[in-house]
């Protein structure tokens, strides 16, 4: 064990102002608390916990996951180290329910966010405000968080984040004059001349040089956070939240594109002609650009883009990691990797992510090294989902779950290779929105159940309702509908089975409880790659 908290001691929360590292932090919209002190004892010292979160990657770019295109060494020695989820499914494959889920540990009913631009209601309690109220834990968050829209949060702080450092950034270029935005505070002091050009040129401003690079600003303000807390009795629970390798693609450091070779990226997955009509309508209106206006080499180029964020960020990962080794914490610290749903990045005929809850989309990355509880080289089949974040750092704490009584501890998990749930659920409740910058109209909705094997989608929109059926076993790239097979009619039954269970759980939650905020037409980002051409 690591040298500075050698003895179990009680964990004693007080109510407490927050307060910053540097010059970022302000909490002048934040609500005043009124908790009562908790004492909570335990015979054992709760870990440091470090979540690093990345931003829509999908689970087969790390060498762990059998990827040979992208070098992501420090990913791949973190997951050899401790557990490798292989089948970890989002709750919703759209950043502000997802994130929603994975902090409050509750599937996207239980929180009631639904869409990109829903906010999360006051009443609910991110696990990092119990980990700070009830554990004592020394809580930061130094990037992205979303669990709100990004107009609320460019604004306002949630009541119940629970963050003592709240050094904020959603992307390099959005919300620049927040309060909260710890990225631009940083730019202003050290790189001011690129500070000009990124608000003058916002995402237009291309291929950010690596000493001022949002990644590396993360990876900065949270090795400084560790080596502050070496010395401290006190948990600590850091949140390093980076963008990439989210759209537009090109913001990666040019230094970097040599980690790529193109001749190795694999072609994208081809698109079937009875594709569901939700599927179609995306392919044809994405955000991104109608798919089949991008000819294979600038597909090509988006994957390379991609493949180079992942390979800048997993340095970056590696920085934090050593840092870890540096202050002697590493077999005092829970580290979790994951991120918040995938992109498609061509397959299927589809970019980025939407109502197609292909495994591109919905599956994600998870690692978790734990040295004194998961043992090296752990492989875990089970069917993990991202709410089970929350489950994990409570009992990693020694707190209750009764919040969050869908969420599972991941480190338990891991151990016995089982999970309670009998299919993991994604929902996608018109979340996205389309190449106009607005909610799908007809709306769309997607149910997906999936077991160790199978995976059954039921697509929803005006009155149609239709159904893919895959076998993950047989066909992982998801290319042969079986649905209405009689051969897989009692599968198709089962998965249908847990889908039902699901909305009717839904419509007792029902109506949701978000609020929204949606950008008005001179507030929208610019997420087009590419016009369609004039007729």
């Amino acid at each position: 064990m690591g040298g500075h908290r050698h003895a179990a001691a009680p964990a004693v929360s007080l109510a407490r102002s927050p307060d910053r590292i540097g010059t970022t932090g302000e909490s002048q919209s934040r609500p005043p608390r009124n908790h009562a002190v908790v004492v909570e004892v335990s015979i054992m010292t709760p870990p440091n916990i470090l979540m690093i979160m990345t931003d829509q990657q999908r689970r087969d770019t790390l060498g762990v996951y059998s990827c040979d295109w992208i070098p992501t060494p420090n990913l791949d020695q973190l997951g050899n180290a401790g557990a490798v989820f292989e089948h970890c499914t989002v709750d919703n494959p759209i950043c502000t329910p997802s994130r929603a889920s994975i902090l409050t540990g509750k599937p996207v009913p239980g929180h009631g966010v639904e869409r990109v631009h829903d906010n999360l209601p006051p009443d609910e309690v991110l696990f990092t405000e119990r980990l700070r109220q009830e554990a004592g834990y020394r809580t930061a968050l130094f990037g992205k968080l979303h669990v709100s829209s990004r107009l609320k949060e460019e604004h306002e702080r949630h009541p119940h984040d629970g963050f003592d450092i709240y050094e904020w950034c959603l992307e390099p270029s959005v919300a620049m004059q927040s309060p909260f935005n710890g990225y631009t505070a940083w730019l202003r002091e050290t790189a001011p001349d690129f500070l000009a050009a990124l608000q003058r040129n916002g995402r237009g401003e291309l291929h950010h040089p690596e000493a001022v690079h949002m990644s590396k600003w993360a990876a900065d303000r949270t090795i400084a956070f560790i080596q502050s807390m070496k010395a401290e009795r006190q948990p600590f629970f850091c949140l390093m939240s980076m963008f990439d390798p989210h759209d537009p693609y090109e913001d990666y450091p040019f230094t970097f594109r040599n980690r790529i070779d193109a001749a190795t990226i694999p072609s994208p997955i081809p698109s079937r002609a009875t594709q569901p009509d939700c599927v179609q309508r995306e392919q044809q209106s994405s955000y991104l650009g109608r798919f089949t206006d991008f000819s294979p080499e600038e597909i090509r180029k988006i994957r390379i883009g991609y493949a180079v964020s992942i390979a800048f960020l997993d340095e970056q990962i590696g920085r934090v990691l050593r840092t870890l080794d540096d202050t002697g914490l590493t077999n005092d610290t829970l580290v979790i990797f994951m991120s918040d749903h995938g992109d498609q990045l061509g397959d299927h005929g589809l970019f980025v992510k939407g109502v197609a809850l292909y495994e591109p989309t919905v599956g994600v990355p998870l690692l978790l090294r734990w040295p004194s509880r998961i043992a090296a080289g752990t492989r875990c089949t089970a069917l993990a989902q991202g709410r089970d974040v929350a489950a994990t750092c409570l009992t990693a704490a020694g707190l209750s779950t009764q919040s969050c009584p869908q969420s599972e501890d991941l480190v338990a998990m891991a151990s016995r290779n089982a999970t309670r749930r009998s299919s993991a659920i994604c929902a996608y409740r018109n979340s996205g929105v389309n190449d106009r910058g607005s909610f799908w109209d007809p709306s769309m909705q997607a149910t997906m159940a999936r077991n160790q094997r199978f995976k059954l989608t039921l697509y929803t929109s005006d009155g149609l309702s239709q159904r893919e059926l895959f076998d993950l076993e047989t066909d992982p790239r998801e290319t042969v509908n079986l649905s209405g097979d009689p051969a897989y009619a009692a599968i198709e039954l089962a998965l249908l089975n847990d889908i039902a269970s699901f909305v009717h759980d839904e419509a007792a939650a029902a109506p949701p409880r978000a609020t929204s905020s949606i950008p008005s037409a001179a507030q929208r980002l610019r997420n087009r790659i590419k016009e369609r051409p004039h007729s």
